[in-house]
């Protein structure tokens, strides 16, 4: 899982991304509002952890414009005002949860671990590239209407491939999305798993829809 942490104090910044990396999930950091609302627009991620007083654009800012971008990616909000009046406009922003200053790192780990269990608002959606399809409700993958059996990580690989359409997505995207940076993890796994994947994916039809951009990573469109 890949999180981005926005947060102008420099020491919380890294005391949280420390924190979650042992944890095992890949952090990035911004420490003012316009860096942050440029990485969240820009990369994908899984959660971000935004603090409200920051100079220049706040955190309710930074909030309101990602949701107004369509952005539905969770959010915690971090404050040091814990008023009644302040958690209902961190939440009427579009926050998905708030977490007032000071606070242990053990509850803004369980926060996170509760929000990334729970179901994106665009999650049920069925995804389609080409005359591929993917539904995420009823894990069913079918191209030109013959169904498709893939291995759990295969469809996890597929999902967020095609989550991403047209993307170009690295070997450390994948991994962080698809394996969470498991330990154990051979620095050629990800190619292995792109082959299984076209081997049943495109291998049986005419046109390729996996594709590799040399040096950069792999992307999926029917163009």
């Amino acid at each position: 899982m890949r999180l981005l942490v926005i947060e102008d104090e420099h020491r919380i910044a890294r005391a949280i991304k420390d924190g979650l990396e042992q944890e095992r999930f890949a952090v990035d950091v911004e420490f003012d509002g316009e860096s942050g609302y440029g990485a969240a627009s820009a990369e994908d991620y899984d959660l971000i952890i935004l603090d409200v007083m920051m100079p220049g654009m706040n955190g309710y800012e930074v909030c309101q414009k990602l949701r107004a971008d369509g952005n539905h990616t969770p959010i915690i909000m971090l404050t040091a005002k814990d008023q009644t009046a302040d958690i209902v406009k961190g939440l009427n922003t579009g926050a998905d949860d708030y977490l007032a200053k000071p606070f242990s790192f053990e509850v803004l780990l369980a926060r996170v671990r509760a929000l990334l269990r729970r179901p994106h608002q665009t999650l049920g959606e069925e995804l389609a590239v080409g005359d591929l399809t993917l539904n995420p409700t009823t894990k069913q993958v079918t191209r030109a209407g013959k169904p498709i059996m893939l291995s759990s990580k295969e469809y996890a690989l597929l999902e967020y491939l095609m989550r991403n359409q047209g993307r170009i997505l690295s070997k450390n995207n994948i991994i962080s999305h698809v394996w969470d940076f498991d330990a154990d993890i051979l620095p050629n796994t990800v190619e292995v798993f792109i082959n299984y994947l076209r081997s049943k994916v495109d291998k049986p039809f005419k046109k390729p829809l996996v594709h590799t951009v040399r040096g950069f990573g792999y992307k999926i469109e029917a163009a």
